[in-house]
């Protein structure tokens, strides 16, 4: 004990340094078994999606992915790093980087045609980059660049049917330019700041969702563009769009957690909102195969629901100064107030039928999936009565992909979905044991 008590000072840091050692590998074991238990489903109360792969060499900030369906491969542009990355499926059944490009400036969006393995990248300085990817996915050549808006560049979209490259900035504006010469066709002003893009071939119409909540539909023409319509649906801004061209459907998603589909194709201007995630929407894929939309939050959830069903619009709320079932007062009708001396109630509304109700007339909850609402939510007491156990079957099925997504890709051809996180993980989802 005297030889411990007099050691010399270097024995003490050794000590210290082998104590400090231990305490880190088993912090580092607890997190591993932890993030065992996550991927293996045991926490959650949702289905666990069948996983892949599970990339954990990316960079920070993840823009965006993409899953060729002719060769096994993706895509990466990420906005810290500048960086390109393309990984290849190699024999072992492992994903190997096969390009590792460096990019000018921080990149923010992408698009990629298998057809012409075209790859157009959009950066923060407004320019989009374009490159042309080897048969073999090894090699990567430059072919042009433009300068398309005077900011960071939000969406790039190329239409390979009309040879054309669309993209929208932060400067407001969105922008149509010809692949083949370079050349900049036509501009559009929008009122904010555009997040989501798509596009009609057969109509030449341009869906255009932008941070107010709007979402416009713009006729596109060589060297002009005409406003078509504008739809007014979600309190918070538009986040992912999704288009369906055989149902002509849209798909809207918005921060305010919910999905609005658009029926375009019917012209009755039919609009059902779909109410199944409690965090901002994230991405939205569409399997024309299997009529089931697929959607995901940042929360990580993922949301499968089946639009192979007769859905029903959503009633609109209706105002009145008292309740329509009991005729009490609301708490502005002073009036009726002071004439039947009662204090007035708060105003409540029925999610089924849209009627004004108070909140002793609508104590009841329940889930409406022909309307779109898996969760329960507030219904009358006579609504309450009518919807039967039937009516209250799920019409999705819910998934924790066990990170918070930042984006989502699906590819129809061979039942993979693909997410990035910002937990800096892809991970890749699709067949398991003959199963999608």
């Amino acid at each position: 004990m005297y030889h411990y008590l007099h050691a010399k000072p270097w024995v003490y840091c050794g000590l210290v340094f082998s104590v400090l050692f231990f305490i880190c590998i088993s912090l580092k074991y607890t997190q591993y078994c932890s993030s065992y238990s996550r991927l293996s489903g045991k926490s959650s109360k949702t289905r666990a999606v069948p996983l892949n792969h599970d990339l954990h060499y990316c960079p920070p900030q993840l823009s965006m992915w993409i899953i060729n369906r002719q060769i096994d491969s993706q895509f990466c542009g990420t906005s810290r790093t500048w960086t390109i990355r393309v990984w290849l499926k190699r024999d072992s059944g492992q994903y190997w980087p096969s390009v590792f490009h460096t990019m000018p400036s921080s990149c923010t969006c992408m698009s990629f045609n298998p057809e012409t393995r075209r790859l157009s990248i959009g950066m923060d300085t407004g320019s989009i980059c374009e490159f042309i990817l080897s048969e073999d996915y090894n090699k990567m050549t430059p072919t042009n660049t433009y300068q398309a808006h005077q900011g960071k560049v939000s969406v790039v979209l190329f239409v390979l049917e009309m040879e054309w490259l669309l993209s929208t900035g932060q400067d407001k504006s969105f922008t149509w330019h010809c692949s083949e010469s370079g050349q900049q066709l036509g501009t559009h002003r929008t009122p904010s700041w555009v997040s989501g893009l798509q596009f009609d071939v057969e109509t030449r119409h341009a869906f255009v969702g932008d941070q107010s909540g709007q979402v416009t539909i713009l006729k596109l023409e060589q060297d002009s563009c005409s406003l078509v319509t504008t739809f007014k649906g979600h309190t918070g801004n538009v986040t992912a769009l999704c288009w369906d061209p055989s149902q002509r459907v849209l798909f809207s998603g918005s921060s305010d957690h919910s999905i609005i589909m658009w029926d375009i194709g019917g012209r009755k201007g039919t609009a059902i909102e779909l109410q199944g995630h409690s965090e901002k929407i994230q991405g939205l894929c569409y399997s024309s195969h299997t009529r089931q939309l697929i959607s995901c939050s940042s929360d990580g959830s993922i949301v499968v629901w089946n639009m192979d069903v007769t859905r029903q619009e959503t009633p609109e709320w209706l105002d009145s100064d008292s309740c329509q079932k009991c005729e009490q007062p609301f708490f502005w009708n002073f009036k009726q107030m002071w004439d039947c001396k009662k204090i007035g109630l708060r105003q409540h509304h029925c999610r089924k039928c849209g009627q004004a109700v108070c909140g002793k007339c609508s104590s009841k909850r329940s889930s409406i999936p022909l309307m779109g609402f898996e969760f329960e939510v507030r219904v009358c007491d006579s609504c309450f009565e009518s919807i039967t156990d039937e009516d209250r079957a799920p019409m999705a099925t819910f998934h924790d992909s066990k990170h918070s997504v930042v984006y989502m890709h699906y590819e129809h051809t061979t039942g993979c979905l693909l997410t990035s996180g910002t937990d800096k993980v892809i991970k890749v989802k699709g067949k398991t044991d003959g199963k999608r």
